[in-house]
């Protein structure tokens, strides 16, 4: 059973593009199946950081507020001062927009990680309060507004296509591969289910928990600020809202993908199925007519019972 756990959500996938059909006949055309997989990979990189988060035991809801206030901050750097309606600093080379905003994902991991490892706070606490400071300081910066004129650099990972496909598709998809052969393969990468089983057993092991657990943190937030690049660039602007919401979906996805909240278990590809399934339904749903603003409504929905559905499977309680 554990080796067909990572499978369960190939046949949903297929149901649902049975359903689409029905629907719609545009469904299984490429202009719609393309923009589905495009918009599968922004929230598919969070679900990967916070798959890796939550495997090694802990969890990070400021995922979804970094996505947003990495490229502000970036573009601060760079844009100019004057001749836009963003007041940018204009201190930086347009050219390291994308470096600063993938390195300040990182900073705001690393803080995450010394406030729960170092600090010793609460990590779902700790995180909320990450993730209310980081869209304040969001909102801040860009004063309320969108932010247009974003440089090449983030336009072209957002917009260029590579064999037929968008290169964010590509980037997804090797990114995913990555961290499933360090799941799978590396010692470091096992180690993470390890110490999200039972971390008193790995540290007596001489894994080092805290280290590797800082680490997971960091990446969990450069994924996040690289969200915020191909999302950026597909859009051609950075919006005050962006992100917001975000970290239901990638919750939901990340459960209904097998990833276990209570740590040492579930595959990426697991996640990665979820992260199609969830934007397979909202697809059909946009296609079939029913509204978006039920879509939080349905997040929710999928992911109590993706809950239930696991604790019956796992038979054990979910505290």
């Amino acid at each position: 059973m554990a080796r067909w756990r990572d499978l369960s959500l190939v046949p949903v996938i297929l149901v649902l593009g049975v359903i689409g059909f029905i629907v719609s006949p545009a469904f299984l055309t490429g202009d719609n199946l393309v923009g589905v997989v495009q918009q599968s990979t922004e929230l598919g990189l969070l679900v990967l950081g916070e798959a890796l988060v939550l495997i090694s035991g802990r969890m990070d809801l400021s995922l979804e507020s970094t996505i947003g206030l990495a490229p502000v901050v970036a573009l601060w750097l760079v844009m100019p001062a004057h001749g836009n309606r963003f007041e940018g600093l204009g201190a930086l080379p347009t050219w390291t927009a994308v470096p600063l905003c993938l390195a300040f994902g990182a900073l705001v991991g690393a803080v995450n990680g010394f406030l729960v490892l170092k600090v010793r706070v609460n990590g779902f606490i700790a995180t909320l309060g990450m993730l209310t400071t980081l869209r304040g300081l969001q909102v801040g910066i860009s004063q309320g507004q969108s932010i247009g004129d974003v440089p090449a650099s983030f336009a072209y990972l957002g917009k260029a296509q590579w064999l037929g496909l968008p290169a964010a598709v590509w980037i997804c998809l090797a990114l995913y591969a990555v961290g499933g052969a360090v799941l799978g393969y590396l010692r470091h990468g096992r180690a993470l289910y390890a110490i999200g089983g039972n971390p008193e057993a790995a540290r007596a092991a001489g894994i080092r928990v805290e280290r590797l657990t800082w680490i997971v943190l960091a990446v969990a937030g450069l994924l996040a600020a690289f969200a915020g690049v191909l999302y950026t660039g597909h859009y051609g602007a950075v919006s005050a809202t962006q992100g917001d919401g975000w970290i239901f979906q990638v919750f939901a996805a990340a459960v209904i993908g097998g990833i276990s909240l209570k740590g040492g278990r579930g595959t990426l590809f697991g996640a990665l199925t979820g992260v199609l399934t969830l934007q397979l339904v909202i697809n059909v749903m946009t296609l079939g007519g029913v509204p978006p603003l039920w879509t939080q409504f349905l997040n929710g929905t999928i992911i109590i019972l993706a809950l239930v559905i696991s604790r019956f499977t796992s038979g054990e309680k979910q505290d």
